[in-house]
């Protein structure tokens, strides 16, 4: 195997990490509360510019500063689900307004703080793998395997534990969940929580590997909702899925051609799954 072999696959694997990530926040929070959250791309560049802070300036321990990252992220998203959705919650269009609103406050406070410039943030660590010529940096492995040990998590949550089957519960019919004694507002508390965190650990993790910006959330946004309508609405399994599937794609095509194919690259395969099926790849077909 060729070490640009290598090197893709590796690339592609990590783009794939931090992609899972923030569509899998995506979708449990569209799942459980039913608002389409335009400020989920911001909530990543936030996690990024905890690492900036904290990590970069103030010289905490990277793991230590990523924890703090995904802890004032999911705050942040805490916020969010008190004063904007919450109020919305039968608006849903007014929700989605909200959170476009809120994204730029986001990006304001970004530049009140650090500027328009980019931040370069320290590598944790100089030291490199070496794999049949690849050259793989630690970082990138570190994103692959804190993104496996999550969602594993998160699966074993949603799956084991009464809350998960509580937000399992919410996300399929709100109103038979409410009559069963589950509280709503804590079940999108807890996924406001969890979600928003999500997107703050993609950040964190892939701060060192970007230069963060204040306006680094667009492209991302974009790429979890094509991940998300290519997975199928709505369902985890196929936001990972369809993760994987996305990146390697994008990944390989930008190693072949350059970025502006890969992207188109992306949009023809969002639109060849939906012409095939219309409802994604693991999306529910809806009921006459």
């Amino acid at each position: 195997m060729s070490a640009l072999l290598i090197q893709t696959i590796i690339n592609a694997a990590y783009a794939a990490s931090y992609m899972a990530l923030i569509a899998v926040g995506l979708v449990l929070i569209f799942g459980v509360m039913g608002v389409i959250n335009f400020a989920h791309g911001e909530l990543y560049m936030m996690g990024a510019y905890a690492i900036v802070y904290l990590y970069a300036g103030q010289g905490l321990p990277f793991l230590v500063a990523v924890a703090a990252g995904m802890v004032f992220v999911g705050c942040l998203g805490l916020l969010m689900e008190l004063v904007l959705f919450r109020p919305l919650r039968e608006n849903p269009l007014g929700g989605l307004i909200a959170s476009i609103g809120f994204l730029l406050i986001l990006q304001s406070l970004a530049v009140l703080g650090f500027g328009l410039r980019m931040q370069n943030v320290p590598a944790v660590t100089k030291e490199r793998l070496v794999l049949g010529g690849a050259v793989l940096t630690y970082e990138r492995l570190m994103v692959i395997g804190v993104t496996i040990v999550l969602l594993g998590l998160l699966w074993l949550f949603l799956r084991r534990t009464r809350l998960g089957w509580a937000l399992r519960a919410v996300s399929q019919d709100r109103e038979a969940a409410a009559l069963q004694g589950i509280s709503v507002n804590q079940a999108a508390r807890l996924a406001m929580f969890i979600g928003a965190g999500l997107a703050g650990i993609a950040g964190a993790l892939t701060a060192p590997l970007v230069a963060p910006t204040p306006f680094m959330g667009h492209s991302v946004i974009v790429t979890a909702f094509i991940i998300i309508i290519v997975g199928g609405i709505g369902s985890l399994e196929g936001a990972v899925i369809a993760a994987i599937l996305y990146a390697f794609v994008h990944t390989f095509v930008t190693t072949r051609y350059d970025g502006v194919i890969a992207n188109i690259v992306g949009l023809l395969l969002m639109l060849g799954v939906l012409i095939v099926m219309p409802n994604g790849l693991f999306g529910a077909k809806e009921r006459a």
